[in-house]
């Protein structure tokens, strides 16, 4: 069987009037030319030039060979062109894993933006704050919040996220204010089950002392909007992100307790399992719009 660089080379050929000519412009031996071609022609079974001749004359099946090649030489170049093309447009199939609470309020509102910038662009959304780190392939953009522990894939900080403990003003006058850690065993709390955290551990800090405490939770969710309004309605003290209370601390309807003491950041960031430069531009500019929009941390409007 012959391959397209064979078919390439007998284009060549046909395309000029000697084998010499051929090899000045293939910049190759003479010889080299006369051994390869023999060579395809051995494989093929089949005469494709007439001799003896000094000029390139065709025979029937060289001739048959010759305008398949250009179709086919044709069709490569164009294949290639739309492949160009393709890798600097935004184009093909975009996947996306994000949180539930985030993805819904942050990233399905980015993602929409996205896919009306480009045509071309066809984009799936999936939402879990279970997300499967076997699966983790499967994704070509996973946004996360809190503590990694997958290290294979490549992270790309989106946006800096504190986390807060907070109750609502109702709660707080009935059952006082905590004035350290270790005063939330004495009260009513809240836990949200999410990435396989231990989330009953509230990890507090002060001047580089930890002061780690394992709250005795009441109630637990594993979706973040029910503890929000659990806490909203009084029933306990919540640890959450800023980018979900923020709104809630600013219009007072929730409190930030505990201020003196700091709680490990819980960043966002966009994971991928390609580096930067090896990632496809439906995937990099994503990426790149998601930094954009969120730098500013939109949550702490009226802050």
């Amino acid at each position: 069987m012959i391959n397209s660089d064979d078919l390439r080379f007998f284009h060549a050929i046909a395309t000029h009037k000697t084998l010499a000519s051929t090899a000045r412009a293939l910049d190759i031996s003479p010889s080299s030319v006369t051994q390869r071609l023999q060579g395809i022609e051995t494989r093929l079974g089949v005469k494709l030039i007439q001799r003896p001749s000094r000029i390139v004359s065709l025979t029937d099946e060289g001739s048959l060979v010759f305008a398949r090649a250009e179709k086919v030489i044709a069709e490569l170049n164009e294949l290639q062109q739309i492949i160009d093309n393709r890798q600097q447009q935004v184009a093909g199939k975009l996947r996306v894993l994000a949180p539930l609470g985030f993805g819904n309020e942050y990233v399905a509102p980015i993602l929409a933006q996205y896919a009306q910038m480009h045509p071309h662009l066809e984009a799936e959304l999936t939402l879990s704050d279970v997300p499967n780190w076997s699966l983790k392939h499967l994704w070509d953009v996973i946004i996360y919040i809190g503590e990694l522990r997958d290290s294979s894939l490549h992270c790309i900080k989106l946006a800096a996220n504190q986390r807060f403990v907070c109750a609502s003003p109702s709660y707080l006058s009935k059952q006082g204010e905590p004035e350290t850690p270790e005063a939330l065993k004495q009260h009513t709390c809240i836990a949200l089950r999410e990435n396989d955290e231990d989330v009953t551990l509230w990890r507090f800090s002060r001047e580089g002392v930890e002061t780690p405490v394992r709250i005795r939770p009441r109630l637990s969710s594993n979706e973040g909007n029910v503890v929000k309004k659990w806490a909203l309605a009084g029933c306990g003290i919540i640890m959450r992100s800023e980018w979900d209370v923020s709104p809630q601390i600013n219009s007072g309807t929730l409190v930030r307790i505990l201020t003196d003491f700091h709680l490990p950041d819980a960043d966002i960031v966009a994971l991928s399992a390609e580096e930067a430069g090896n990632r496809p531009p439906r995937a990099e500019q994503f990426i790149q719009l998601l930094k954009t929009s969120l730098a500013l941390r939109p949550w702490k409007e009226g802050c």
